[in-house]
């Protein structure tokens, strides 16, 4: 028989090591922890907890080691969310910048090619008018007066001209002047506009890359609390009930637990493939330009696919937003097939990010090559059913519609980005055979 003595004392040791160690965890910043588990401490074996069930002192020394542990995994996992969310929400925030930005750009740059298109038209008109004058008073005067400067009017009046061209000549080169003037103008413009893009860019980039660490941090905290938080609660009770379970019993607990899951997922899963099955089954009994409501589940001949049902409830482009009242660029194409629906990835691809995006909530974006990806926003929470660093197919289901984030109802915010730029997803869609409305 071992004594109590020595029991009690190096159970106070090994929680006086643990209670330190999990201080030290809560108080580091999420970002800067190790990549290893914030909790590869020593957790007590149900051999520690049966050598102290009949010891008083030693039942307290472990109880209180078990419900440090427990306050632990929970902090750690609180502290790696409430980073993620964060991190989402900067990065959520960098990416409308950029957005915004660029969308201006490109409006800026539509302007100056419009404005050279019109000058270049003011200046054949001009030219045209100077030709005509010229084959009736010298036939070098088309080029004198474009390349004369200053001295066009002075050369007009010595012809005799002036007062004939006074109101046409004069006024349409003064004219195709101002307008390449306003083009030159707005070009300079989409020029610093675009170079302000790179720093826009870039900022996006890294905040995405921010909130991609913080997610997998904040699902490894979540991982590490699910495998053990229900084994120390069972070693506590254990403690506190003065009951025998073994480490055996707890065993078997957990797997019926297991099986039982993994029979409802298997029944949950036949479920879906039936229904998705019957909806495949009908759309090729009765074609249509419109996929079934629950979203497509085979790509077209482009190799894409509608990511969801239900009828286009908001279109890219700006408006006030519902949910702030901003004046605002919506990135996407908002779905509206109701909740809990299935989505889908448009396009076969990996998963980049999985997690807490700011205003999008939920949100999911995939690679899907070329220099293309596409987003998927306002997910159900728990209805994320891939990882970051997961391959896709074309039509396979990756998350459920829901209402989280700036949302006012279930829906699916849909994005589609070339070069990382938003688009207007649903010509893009269109011109691939998966119309989105």
């Amino acid at each position: 028989m071992p004594d109590s003595r020595s029991t009690i004392g190096t159970l106070a040791t090994r929680v006086t090591a643990i209670i330190t160690a999990l201080a030290i965890v809560v108080s580091v910043t999420v970002l800067g922890q190790a990549t290893q588990s914030a909790f590869a401490v020593d957790y007590p074996t149900w051999g520690d907890v049966q050598a102290a069930r009949n010891n008083v002192k030693a039942k307290e020394v472990q109880i209180t080691q078990l419900d440090a542990l427990l306050a632990g995994l929970q902090s750690e996992v609180s502290a790696t969310q409430a980073m993620a969310e964060q991190k989402g929400a900067e990065w959520q925030a960098a990416q409308q910048k950029f957005d915004e930005s660029s969308f201006k750009a490109g409006e800026l740059q539509k302007q100056a090619d419009l404005a050279k298109a019109k000058a270049a038209k003011s200046k054949q008109q001009a030219g045209q008018l100077a030709a005509r004058l010229a084959r009736a008073g010298g036939s070098d005067l088309s080029a004198r007066l474009f390349f004369n400067g200053g001295g066009s009017k002075s050369l007009l009046s010595q012809l005799g001209l002036a007062s004939m061209v006074k109101d046409q000549s004069a006024g349409l080169y003064e004219k195709a002047t101002q307008d390449q003037k306003s083009a030159q103008a707005l070009t300079d413009q989409a020029v610093v506009a675009k170079d302000a893009l790179k720093v826009l860019s870039d900022a996006a980039q890294k905040a995405l890359e921010e909130a991609a660490a913080a997610s997998e941090k904040a699902a490894a905290a979540l991982k590490e609390q699910d495998g053990n938080k229900e084994r120390l609660e069972a070693q506590r009770a254990v403690l506190v009930d003065n009951s025998a379970i073994t480490e055996a019993d707890f065993n078997t607990g957990v797997q019926v637990r297991a099986k039982a899951a993994a029979e409802a997922e298997a029944a949950a899963q036949a479920k879906a493939a039936a229904q998705a099955q019957a909806a495949a089954d009908y759309a090729a009994a009765h074609p249509s330009p419109r996929p079934a409501g629950n979203g497509g589940t085979s790509a077209s001949p482009s190799g894409w696919v509608r990511p969801t049902g239900g009828h286009i409830s908001s279109p890219y482009g700006w408006r006030v937003n519902p949910y702030t009242g901003d004046h605002a660029l919506h990135a996407g194409t908002d779905l509206a097939p109701g909740c809990n629906a299935p989505i889908v990835a448009a396009h076969s691809g990996v998963v980049i990010f999985a997690g807490y995006n700011g205003g999008y909530g939920n949100f999911i974006l995939l690679d899907n090559g070329d220099g293309i990806s596409t987003g998927y926003g306002h997910i159900v929470n728990g209805g994320i059913l891939v990882s970051a660093g997961e391959q896709v197919s074309a039509g396979q289901q990756i998350a459920r519609v829901g209402s989280t984030g700036h949302s006012t109802g279930c829906h699916l915010h849909f994005e589609v980005r070339p070069g990382g730029t938003a688009i207007d997803a649903a010509p893009f869609m269109a011109a691939r055979g998966a119309p989105l409305g």
